[in-house]
């Protein structure tokens, strides 16, 4: 167990800022979502630790404004652990850290098996942690002492386990670049929406016919705007398989789309006419969408389209993530976190007319590729593309 304080008001919060001021070293931040559960990515519980200060549960939505938060620990450095799903919600709530020290990403950098907090936690500590509630509903009130000790323990031992990630960067002549990774963690941009995120719909593969999709979309929508006025996961009103099954079903009344035994959900029948309104506005409507989401303009087919589409890029691709490949191993990281796939491709289908490392260094920066990578990649890169044009040239060679 840990001990921890629970601030559920304006003076526990402002008591619980001036001991995180007087405490020292750097503060380990958590958030608690209720994903699965509400619409929103709201933080329902914010724990914070900081050695001479103590362990803070904060409750958001009773105590309000946290700038006395911010103030507190605005200009120290923050220890998360997958620091990219908490940093939304919490400059939802203007809490802004100006430096991050990500223990999940440093573990991937490090290329240890497992990163989640709990093994993170055991590889670094030795101290096993219970993970029963990770995935429950924060939103819950009042929250059962049980989840209160949970969530406590997600920030008491982040600290010692950043002091032993800190030791095993520094080994590995990894500081600079974990650095660079968690920054650019910290000042991403959010991701823009999806131009047609009704898309998505798990099972859409299974619908035919431009009205179809249409009628679908109508559902989607439908079930997106009650499930944000009601603050409720869409998934939790009418399951995407259950919207699936009223558009292939093809009812022809409200009561016949009341039959349909696939179509389940605990808003599916108290909400029937908005559904039902859904699928005749889906019918009439006159803005049919394509059979197929239409392409971005710098997309490019899949790579095992290439060999037909592109066998130029195609040999290019093959070769430099074997290199890339080779060299995450030397680095003993995954693959990935060397350079993204995505990233690999988009050189590789188009590269720069010089193709030299400095020019693929450019492109890649372009992308979004981070100094250390460039340095670790660009070069080995170029040489694989020279190489992937020799061994076209020679093939013929080779195989007679």
């Amino acid at each position: 167990m840990a001990d921890y304080t629970v601030i559920a008001d304006r003076q526990g919060l402002q008591d619980a800022a001036d001991a995180l001021s007087r405490g020292t070293g750097p503060v380990a931040v958590d958030v608690e979502r209720a994903s699965g559960f509400r619409y929103s990515q709201r933080a329902y519980l914010i724990q914070v630790y900081r050695r001479d200060a103590g362990v803070f549960l904060i409750d958001p939505p009773a105590v309000g404004d946290l700038s006395p938060l911010q103030r507190a620990i605005g200009e120290d450095e923050w220890v998360l652990h997958a620091a990219s799903q908490d940093l939304p919600s919490l400059r939802e709530l203007d809490l802004v850290p100006p430096v991050i020290f990500d223990t999940e990403l440093a573990a991937r950098l490090l290329g240890h098996d497992r990163v989640g907090l709990g093994a993170v936690v055991e590889t670094t500590l030795g101290i096993t942690l219970a993970k029963e509630h990770s995935a429950a509903d924060w939103s819950t009130r009042p929250l059962p002492q049980s989840w209160l000790e949970y969530a406590a323990l997600d920030v008491v031992h982040l600290i010692d386990v950043r002091d032993a990630l800190v030791a095993e960067l520094a080994e590995q002549d990894k500081t600079e670049l974990a650095a660079e990774e968690f920054e650019a963690v910290r000042v991403r941009e959010p991701r823009a929406p999806r131009e047609e995120p009704w898309r998505r719909l798990s099972g859409l593969h299974t619908v035919r016919g431009r009205r179809n999709l249409a009628v679908a979309r109508a559902l989607w929508t439908a079930r997106e705007e009650y499930a944000r006025a009601e603050d409720v996961s869409p998934g939790r009103l009418v399951p995407d398989r259950a919207l699936v099954a009223a558009v292939l079903a093809e009812p022809v009344s409200k009561q016949d789309l009341a039959r349909v035994k696939e179509f389940t959900g605990r808003a599916s029948r108290t909400q029937l006419d908005r559904w039902w309104a859904a699928i005749e506005a889906g019918r009439a409507t006159s803005e049919l969408p394509p059979e197929r989401a239409p392409g971005t303009g710098d997309s490019f087919p899949p790579p095992r389209a290439w060999a037909d589409r592109n066998p130029a890029a195609d040999a290019r691709l093959k070769a430099a993530r074997a290199a890339v490949e080779a060299r995450a191993e030397e680095l003993h990281m995954p693959t990935e976190n060397l350079l993204t796939p995505d990233l690999l491709r988009r050189v590789a289908w188009a590269p720069p007319a010089d193709g030299d490392a400095a020019s693929i260094g450019d492109a890649l920066a372009e992308s979004g590729a981070r100094r250390w990578q460039i340095a670790q990649t660009a070069q080995l890169i170029a040489q694989a593309f020279v190489d992937s044009v020799q061994e076209s040239v020679t093939a013929p060679d080779d195989a007679s």
